[in-house]
């Protein structure tokens, strides 16, 4: 790629979208921009964001090809909103690849690898393609599975021997059951690696969170995180240090900006903007994605140098005042993770006649546990100081209330203080 400066990937993408988005031209024009001034970061941050609503309510004016040259199209998952439906060229399709190629890289998996997919490839999720595309790029061989279906997961893991797993890292829990009493040896499978997608496994020091931990403790793997959106199609992934994701400076522009829009200071926590390089199909600029996060830039011992992501903090209107106390759901979730008696949870947030938040853990017990419910409420008192509303119900029962309608996903965070037009989906590496 040439990066002159007069084609560096911030000014072709700014020449593009002049001349082929319909969005960003009025955009330019309404706020006198001239879009062929724009060369560097500091220029960029001229530019009004982009949030969802703008995707959501005016989808076709980013559309920059003709139909013809769409080949391939994805969706978020809308758990909280209308879904986003975006459109993808041969070259975006490329880039997809590079992209999940280099983060497999990163995660030190190789050509002689074999990867088993353990989430789905189709009903217009990115992920389970980026992922196929990616292990293909590299070489790797790649089993495409799909989700749910422990033993035919297991019965996967005993024939083909894939030494990586792509999973949702709950999941995993269940596999470890399943391996336990179907008396299936933990310590002597195929499977080193896990990507985990969809839920945070750590803390924000990186430290392994109770999911990673229970996971860790019955299963000798090595877990890494990977952040990633629909809208960004570009991953952040951990290398072996586990000290953040790694940023692939050529296929995307990060800046973390405070409540006012102005960039924080590094190592301070602030919502992550993007704009996405190298897209042709619908490209964005200075994306908005929600979510909060923090960066880094210390060269790391795996020898990369440029910046890497924290697991994330929370996602910006999810950030929940319960009795004074300010919180994201990653804590919550990590009180619920400790505790094995614990089968599965929904949270639902709500808002009372005062305005103020109120939170109802839907808890998912075997009628034999129930009396755990005590146990459960002394360590949201011991860590969180308040204790929400907890309402036991069957796995089975909760089961239901996460997947309904044959959601794709499961929807533990249920926000109704508003009705949003956003999707305020958790987002640890999901391609949403």
């Amino acid at each position: 790629m040439n990066t002159t400066a007069e084609h560096t990937p911030l000014v072709d993408l700014m020449r593009y979208l002049s001349l082929h988005s319909a969005f960003y031209q009025d955009l330019f024009k309404k706020n006198g921009i001239d879009p062929l001034k724009i060369k560097t970061i500091s220029d960029l941050q001229k530019i009004p964001f982009t949030h969802k609503a703008d995707l959501q309510t005016r989808q076709a004016d980013f559309v920059c090809v003709p139909r013809n040259k769409l080949i391939d199209h994805v969706s978020t998952s809308g758990t909280s909103g209308k879904p986003i439906t975006l459109s993808l060229t041969e070259s975006d399709l490329e880039r997809l690849a590079e992209n999940e190629s280099n983060s497999f890289k990163i995660a030190g998996i190789h050509a002689d690898d074999i990867i088993q997919l353990m989430c789905t490839i189709d009903r217009r999720f990115m992920a389970g393609l980026a992922y196929f595309l990616g292990a293909r790029k590299l070489g790797a061989g790649i089993i495409r599975v799909g989700n749910g279906l422990p033993e035919l997961q297991w019965t996967t893991i005993e024939e083909m021997k894939p030494t990586v797993l792509i999973a949702v890292p709950s999941f995993l829990n269940k596999m470890i059951h399943y391996a336990e009493a179907n008396h299936i040896d933990l310590k002597k499978t195929s499977v080193k690696k896990v990507i985990c997608i969809g839920e945070a496994i750590r803390h924000a020091d990186n430290s392994l969170n109770a999911l990673g931990r229970k996971i860790t403790e019955k299963w000798p793997l090595q877990l890494f995180s990977t952040y990633a959106s629909t809208e960004m199609s570009s991953a952040f992934t951990e290398c072996e240090y586990s000290v953040g994701g790694h940023h692939q400076e050529n296929l995307i522009i990060v800046e973390l900006v405070d409540e006012n829009g102005r960039v924080v200071k590094e190592g301070e926590p602030g919502e992550l903007v993007v704009t996405p390089l190298g897209v042709e199909g619908m490209p964005l600029l200075r994306f908005k994605t929600g979510d909060i996060c923090m960066a880094h830039s210390e060269p790391c011992k795996c020898g990369r140098k440029g910046l890497r992501l924290s697991p994330l903090l929370g996602r910006k209107n999810q950030m929940i005042k319960l009795k004074g106390t300010s919180l994201y759901p990653a804590a919550v979730y990590d009180i619920l993770e400790s505790h094995a008696a614990i089968k599965n949870y929904q949270i639902v947030i709500d808002s009372n006649e005062l305005g103020t938040d109120e939170i109802t853990i839907f808890v998912g017990l075997d009628p034999h546990e129930n009396l755990f419910i005590s146990e459960i409420t002394d360590t949201f008192r011991a860590k969180l100081r308040v204790v929400p509303k907890l309402s036991v119900l069957s796995p089975d029962q909760v089961h239901k209330l996460l997947f309904p309608g044959n959601s794709r996903k499961a929807q533990k965070f249920i926000d109704n203080r508003a009705n949003k037009l956003e999707d305020d989906t958790p987002r640890e590496q999901s391609y949403k």
